[in-house]
């Protein structure tokens, strides 16, 4: 017998229904409580938003920006995200995303902003500065010729034109050479270093990134392809600048997709040590985490302890496994943890890092089982280049079930920047250079890159912006950006204008300020906007919480196979009614 599965709310398409449909409806099903009936409850929302929301009129585009500003601000550093930063991204999004809605599908199926937020995303996690990802945002924007770069420049800005300019000098690259064998593929990755802006070189490997997670609608002959290509070229080359897990993770969608059954086997491995739902590196490195904060020796020497966690990259086990013909038990660093401790700043002596360093080494030591021979001390004995740690390998193993063993290394505040000063050198070489006057003079190069524009976007030093910058959070951000002649409130003139900027009717403006404005006065105080969003971020998540509600009603249809369907209808929607009342 089949069983029927209601869905109170039909799961959009996409995010532009997600927002047509949700802005109110967290309001309607608080106040509706009461039988779900699938038809009406549809009709009714769909009604209610055609008639209330800000989307049925030109708000729509508002919240789309007030959306993608804070979901892209949000993951940036906030020391580097000054006004004048805040200003050029917002500038980027309002000229990109009218022209990137009214944009044909991309081939993966997905929307062309949907597709432009996710690499702007990726670079904000990288910590890029604002110039970077408003190109990345704008690079679709160009690349569709719906306006050129020269507009670009007059509009936004010469530093983003110049980059929106390197980024496709940088994509024509590989479609140059006609063998890709391995002193191609160095040469290709030297001359991108060498040549081109290093930012540019980032976005482009962003990009190459977001295609590799969408390549399933592709013939399977094209993801050899560009699998083959992402592994010789720009996994080394996001080594050499730097983005080590960006590297990492290229590198194993591109063994997934050459050689999908090793990929399989190995996956399938790690899997299987896996403790229920919760990661094992999870696991260990909350245990350890304990373990150190409780330790009153250790507390004497050192104000705070981090500690950092990683699965060994699928690619990087295999080629560990077919280079020294071992079995996947026996490769040491499966599991790894970085221990990072900030000794005490009184003392602030560096024999009292090196003591708290040993100390951690005992502790460990009473956790799990260690490896003697695979213990080194690069504190005791330092490498050439100055390299200060100590490794250990340890087995964590239990009684019912045997696991991967786990490599720890340690080290204080110091020994860690130390190593990631020395990593950078040896991630050039990684990305085939080997000569160490080149090395540095490109680090020289990436840091000089990062630095002018830090400077070029730094605010201007006064009390002013000082105080300005230090009071201000996250979501004041955007209503200081809307409310131009900065009185405090957003008048329906600017909330016209911004709408005009987005190519939707200045008209709509009263609409939406009649929705958002709650006391009446004809303006938008920042509580008021706030609010808003509030509504709007939780709007731009709705579409996964949709899943999320669908997933719970198949656990209780599942559990419950013989329960009524109108006592199931009503269970689901009290999950989703005490749900949507906590947000």
């Amino acid at each position: 017998m089949s069983v029927i599965r209601p869905s109170p709310i039909p799961i959009p398409r996409c995010r532009s229904q997600v927002l047509h449909r949700r802005l109110y409806s967290i309001q309607l099903i608080q106040r509706r409580r009461r039988r779900w009936n699938p038809r009406s409850e549809v009709e009714d929302t769909a009604a209610e938003s055609t008639a209330r929301s800000p989307e049925a009129a030109g708000g729509k585009m508002v919240v789309e920006l007030v959306g993608a500003f804070n979901e892209v601000t949000e993951r940036m550093n906030s020391v580097w995200l000054s006004t004048s930063s805040s200003r050029l991204l917002f500038k980027a999004l309002k000229l990109s995303i009218p022209i990137l809605q009214s944009l044909p599908l991309a081939s993966d199926g997905r929307s062309p902003l949907s597709k432009a937020l996710s690499l702007s995303i990726i670079l904000a996690d990288l910590q890029m500065d604002a110039e970077v990802i408003s190109a990345s945002i704008l690079s679709e924007v160009v690349e569709a010729n719906a306006i050129s770069i020269y507009e670009v420049r007059d509009q936004i800005g010469t530093g983003t034109a110049h980059l929106l300019h390197e980024i496709f000098r940088v994509k024509n690259i590989p479609f140059k050479v006609d063998v890709l064998d391995d002193e191609t593929a160095a040469s290709l990755r030297k001359f991108y270093l060498t040549y081109y802006d290093i930012r540019a070189v980032t976005m482009d490997l962003v990009s190459k990134l977001d295609e590799m997670r969408h390549l399933d609608h592709l013939p399977r002959y094209r993801q050899q392809i560009l699998s083959l290509e992402v592994l010789k070229i720009y996994s080394p080359l996001a080594h050499a600048v730097g983005a080590n897990h960006l590297s990492l993770e290229l590198e194993d969608i591109s063994f997934r997709y050459l050689f999908p059954c090793s990929y399989l086997y190995l996956d399938s491995w790690l899997r299987g040590h896996e403790n229920g739902s919760k990661p094992l590196i999870d696991m260990y490195k909350e245990q350890l985490h304990q373990s150190l904060k409780a330790d009153l020796v250790l507390a004497e020497m050192v104000d705070d302890v981090y500690i950092k966690g990683r699965y060994k990259s699928r690619y990087s086990m295999m080629k560990k496994l077919l280079r020294d013909g071992r079995k996947p038990e026996e490769v040491n660093d499966v599991l790894g943890l970085r221990v990072i401790l900030m000794p005490n700043s009184v003392t602030n002596d560096v024999k009292v890092g090196e003591k708290a360093c040993y100390r951690t080494s005992e502790i460990i030591r009473s956790l799990w089982k260690e490896i003697p021979h695979r213990t080194k001390d690069y504190i005791a004995r330092p490498k050439e280049n100055g390299y200060r740690s100590l490794h250990m390998a340890v087995d964590v193993s239990d009684s019912d079930q045997t696991r991967p063993l786990m490599e720890i290394q340690i080290r204080t505040m110091d020994m860690d920047g130390s190593a990631n000063a020395g990593t950078a050198s040896h991630s050039l070489y990684k990305g085939g250079l080997t000569d160490p006057k080149e090395a540095k003079r490109l680090k020289a190069i990436m840091m000089a890159a990062a630095d002018l524009a830090a400077i070029r976007l730094k605010d201007l030093s006064s009390n002013k912006h000082q105080s300005f910058k230090t009071t201000m959070n996250q979501r004041d951000r955007v209503f200081c950006l809307l409310d131009k002649n900065g009185d405090g409130m957003i008048s329906i003139e600017e909330l016209m204008e911004v709408m005009e900027e987005l190519g939707a009717p200045g008209e709509d403006a009263e609409e939406m300020m009649q929705l958002l404005d709650s006391n009446s006065d004809g303006s938008l105080s920042s509580d008021e906007f706030d609010t808003f969003q509030k509504q709007v971020e939780f709007m731009r998540k709705w579409e996964d919480r949709d899943n999320e509600y669908k997933s719970l009603l198949d656990e209780k249809l599942h559990d419950l196979p013989h329960q009524d369907i109108t006592g199931l209808i009503q269970l689901y929607n009290k999950e989703l009614e005490d749900r949507l009342s906590t947000h």
